[in-house]
């Protein structure tokens, strides 16, 4: 066993040590420090806890036997223009919107694996993140043969597209949160939960390329699951 998988072992083995009691009518529950404003049938949550500078620790819990779990954490990353609410943030900012949001689907580089259980599209040439504020298909994942959007407007242009092909470490694995899928122009698109690059992101949440794969194997549409942003 190499010293990654020997961590790994590691983290998964103690993740269960901590443990937070749950009411069964309770809206909201705090977990590492984060409140956690929970859905309908939610047994599923990332909390993201902003530790210093751009960096944040990450964890995934569960709910079980009326207990929030710890399963796994790592050290992740926000935006390079730190954090905001939700509703107060506007495009092109780099900051990380404060809130919960549902997980809606991966996307990336790498083909489906079964074990996944959230929708999952692989990425394609000509395949686009909607920044166009003129567009429909805002805040949504767009072919340019489909059209729609100016995806020819560069990257200087406050309306330009993010081309998902052009970050092959970043988005080898993604998973797609549910910030502002009502389309408010403006307020921004394009947030994920993904691999991590060099630095600070422009806006997403980052975690170490094994959190986000334990992520895809671990995520269950069927918990509702939802990640978290705090202070």
């Amino acid at each position: 066993m190499n010293v990654m998988r020997a961590v790994l072992a590691w983290l998964v083995a103690s993740a269960t040590l901590v443990s937070v009691p749950a009411s069964a009518t309770a809206a909201t529950v705090t977990l590492d420090g984060v409140m956690v404003e929970l859905r309908p049938e939610t047994r599923q949550v990332i909390t993201v806890n902003h530790t210093r500078g751009y960096r944040a620790r990450v964890t995934l819990w569960r709910l079980l036997g009326g207990t929030w779990e710890r399963r796994l954490r790592a050290s992740g990353r926000i935006g390079y223009g730190g954090l905001v609410a939700g509703d107060e943030r506007e495009q092109g900012t780099g900051t990380t919107p404060l809130g919960t949001y549902p997980l809606l689907f991966s996307f990336g580089t790498r083909t489906r694996n079964t074990a996944w259980d959230l929708p999952h599209r692989r990425i394609r040439r000509g395949d686009y993140w909607v920044q166009d504020n003129r567009s429909d298909y805002y805040n949504r994942y767009r072919n340019k043969a489909s059209g729609g959007f100016r995806w020819w407007l560069a990257a200087s242009n406050v309306n330009s597209s993010e081309p998902l092909s052009a970050y092959p470490v970043e988005y080898e694995y993604s998973i797609v949160i549910g910030y502002n899928w009502e389309q408010v122009r403006h307020r921004g698109s394009g947030i994920f939960l993904h691999v991590n690059g060099s630095g600070a992101t422009a806006g997403c949440v980052s975690a170490p390329r094994w959190f986000v794969r334990q992520m895809l194997v671990r995520l269950d549409p069927d918990r509702r699951p939802l990640i978290v942003i705090g202070r």
